[in-house]
């Protein structure tokens, strides 16, 4: 019997109503903020210096050898002195332009410090690389360099009124850290911190004073930004770690704590003036914030923030310097002092004293970081695993070598006669 029906169309009752299964469009929702948002770390009090008799130096040498030693430190009184150092910084130069310290207001101790820096500068251009050949890896001319530091530091510390031999070899530790490893030709911001512990031994041995911070911050430590960016530009340093420990920088970190501080205030100067090219040539002089974000836009093959340094263009979205300078500080205690692939190389002495309890290199079988080989490693122990850690960076551990953006855009800039940065087809 005919129906009337196409042959092989099925009958509307078999069809399904698909209006029946499409999931019904719902406004989109924020989502809820976290009901309990990490709060933003607090200056501790900074602790008086010891009294001299009470000292009993010693070279620094690794003590964070375990998850167990890790946990020591972070309860210990030595975590909270390096919070009120760093912190206590930070806090010194709040709303404080560079210019605002003369040179007539420096103590003889600080231009002792600048003029040490000064000659570590002349030690580069007295130590000039070997032809790269194009090579963005490392130049093995920096370990003279190295050698040349060594062998000026007693002296120079003798300068700041570290006389005792074993107060020079505790101290000059941290110092000549803060250059790079001589191993792996590289340099990250663990050696930036190292800079920060050799200022810190020299106020526990109160050679500088806590109302020198202001100065320590816009005098010293630039002027160190500036001769780092001289050895790693000279010498091709590598970064120590894939992306730098913190994403922001291949390099540094404090310039963007410091710099935060420095603007906290300011009327105009905005955190989306870092894409303002106007801004930083005028301002980036003044400011570290702006003068770091030059110096990475002149470290890199293509031109944009967005491209090269995702995470500084986010940040750059905060509707107040307030929210990037907490969050500077959060991202000092998270990703550097609780971090154990970082603090495994941090280094211990009197001055910045282990815990009771806390392992030293004797007893896990690892030799001084000094003494290790090029391509070498240490047994260490991560997430309750002992394996050997690869020599090849500082804060990400295991990580693959990884070569110098500075020397990419160098080489290029040579290749195509100083030519500006390539932009991305599609920007």
């Amino acid at each position: 019997m005919a129906t009337g029906q196409p042959a092989g169309v099925p009958p509307p009752s078999t069809i399904p109503n698909l209006k029946d299964r499409l999931p019904k469009l719902e406004p989109r929702r924020r989502r809820p903020t976290p009901s309990a948002p990490v709060p933003t770390p607090e200056t501790p009090a900074l602790p008086p210096p010891p009294e001299p008799s009470t000292l009993s130096f010693q070279v620094p040498s690794r003590r964070i050898l375990s998850r167990k030693d890790h946990e020591l430190f972070l309860s210990s009184p030595t975590h909270n002195l390096i919070l009120a150092f760093v912190f206590g910084l930070s806090d010194a130069v709040v709303d404080v332009p560079i210019s605002a310290v003369k040179d007539e207001d420096q103590t003889p101790a600080l231009a002792s410090i600048l003029a040490i820096l000064d000659e570590a500068e002349a030690l580069v251009l007295a130590t000039p690389p070997d032809d790269s050949g194009g090579s963005r890896f490392g130049n093995k001319l920096f370990r003279t360099f190295l050698d040349k530091t060594k062998a000026a530091s007693a002296a120079w510390h003798q300068r700041l009124g570290v006389t005792s031999p074993e107060a020079v070899a505790e101290v000059e530790t941290y110092f000549l850290q803060s250059f790079g490893n001589r191993s792996r030709i590289d340099y990250g911001s663990g050696h930036e911190l190292n800079f920060m512990i050799w200022l810190l031994c020299l106020y526990q041995l109160q050679v500088v004073k806590q109302s020198d911070f202001k100065a320590l911050v816009l005098k010293v430590f630039t002027r160190y930004l500036t001769v780092m960016r001289t050895v790693q530009s000279t010498y091709y340093l590598e970064p120590a770690g894939s992306h730098g420990v913190w994403g922001l920088d291949d390099y540094q970190f404090l310039p963007f704590l410091f710099g935060s501080s420095q603007l906290l205030h300011h009327p105009f100067i905005t955190p989306l003036a870092i894409h303002q090219e106007l801004t930083i040539e005028e301002f980036g002089h003044d400011f570290m914030y702006l003068g770091q974000v030059d110096f990475v836009n002149s470290t890199k093959t293509v031109k944009g923030l967005r491209w090269h340094s995702p995470m500084l263009d986010d940040i750059s979205s905060a509707k107040n310097w307030n929210k990037i300078e907490g969050g500077m500080r959060k991202m000092f205690v998270a990703e550097v002092l609780a971090k154990l692939p970082v603090m495994q190389h941090f280094l211990f002495g009197s001055l910045v004293p282990a815990v009771d309890g806390m392992s030293t290199e004797a007893e896990a079988g690892v030799r001084p970081e000094e003494e290790e080989t090029e391509g070498g490693a240490v047994m260490v122990e991560h997430d309750g695993v002992k394996h050997l850690h690869q020599l090849n960076s500082w804060g990400d551990c295991c990580g693959i070598k990884v070569p110098s953006s500075l020397a990419a855009a160098q080489e290029m800039r040579k290749r195509n006669g100083g030519e500006s940065l390539r932009r991305i087809p599609f920007d």
